[in-house]
């Protein structure tokens, strides 16, 4: 969008000796000519920048100007990037301060550019949880938050089950799934998640958190989910699916459990692949998703269950 390129550009050139337009032009992905104009955009809306041509010229705002945007705190800023996700501000008990930093960002925008943010707030929103779910109260968030961001180590009382454990943990970072919140942290020398839900207490300590160097908590987010699934693909099992059954695996049996190559297609289309699931009451469960679009070719039981389930099925139906 136009708007968040001419932020982008003023906030460059704010506080800076001044840039070149081929240097702007490469940095934003667009051509010189597109640089100019924007540079014009901003000048009629009261922007005072302005141009150098020669050795040593450029691009260049007004010595001493400066947007309203360095009059926000660093709790403001930090707030920014939750912006536009709904519930999140809520959750770390940041809304207050998210709402301030909204007001001073909008208030430091020219008008043209005002105006776009106004239209993106207006016509889109964010519907974090899934379909026929809610968000879950998010307890001792506000705790575990200010460990994460502070760098503080963290006490929690942990539920588990009927009993509850405490845990002296070196916070890494929040992740926010479907409306869940979960904790990922150092627990003596492994990394493991926990979910916000269950923690019953939690006491943020004076000491700093120890934090593994170049941890990415989005890799290792995406990583451990994937092995995660892997863990409880445990039971074998053959079958042939018709093209369209081939076609909704993936949605019927999770990503990590499609991940198998086809045998080549027969005369009707139909392809033969190994699986391993859960167990064979829940590769019940989804087969039956497929209705007369799958054949289970091995272990006995598990085609046998498949025929009873659809005989009473019709039966039920008749």
């Amino acid at each position: 969008m136009r708007s968040s390129r001419l932020l982008d550009l003023m906030l460059r050139l704010q506080g800076g000796p001044g840039c070149t337009a081929a240097r702007l032009a490469d940095e934003l992905g667009v051509s010189v000519r597109t640089v100019y104009r924007d540079v014009a955009a901003l000048q009629a809306a009261g922007v005072p920048l302005y141009t150098e041509s020669g050795p040593g010229g450029g691009i260049r705002l007004l010595d001493g100007w400066q947007s309203k945007l360095s009059g926000m705190t660093g709790a403001e800023t930090s707030a920014l990037m939750l912006l536009g996700i709904p519930g999140l501000a809520d959750d770390l008990g940041l809304a207050d301060v998210t709402a301030r930093a909204e007001a001073k960002l909008l208030g430091a925008l020219p008008l043209p550019l005002r105006a776009g943010a106004l239209l993106w707030r207006e016509r889109l929103h964010v519907d974090a949880p899934g379909w026929f779910s809610r968000s879950q109260h998010p307890g001792e968030l506000a705790a575990v938050a200010t460990a994460v961001l502070e760098g503080r180590r963290l006490t929690i009382g942990y539920r588990k089950g009927a009993r509850s454990v405490t845990r002296t943990l070196d916070p890494l970072g929040l992740v926010a799934k479907a409306g869940v919140w979960y904790l990922v942290a150092r627990h003596r020398d492994r990394t493991l998640s926990y979910r916000v839900s269950r923690i019953a207490s939690a006491r943020v300590l004076g000491e700093p958190a120890r934090r593994p160097e170049a941890f990415d908590l989005a890799g290792w987010w995406a990583e451990s989910t994937a092995a995660f699934d892997r863990a409880l693909l445990r039971f074998p099992c053959r079958v042939r699916l018709s093209p369209y059954a081939w076609r909704r695996l993936p949605s019927v049996v999770g990503e990590e459990a499609a991940k198998v190559p086809p045998s080549a297609p027969d005369g009707d289309g139909w392809v033969t692949v190994e699986l391993r699931l859960e167990a064979e009451e829940v590769a019940l469960d989804q087969f039956l998703a497929f209705g007369p679009g799958i054949e289970v070719l091995e272990p006995p039981s598990l085609r046998s269950a498949l025929r009873e389930a659809a005989r009473r099925t019709a039966r039920l139906n008749d």
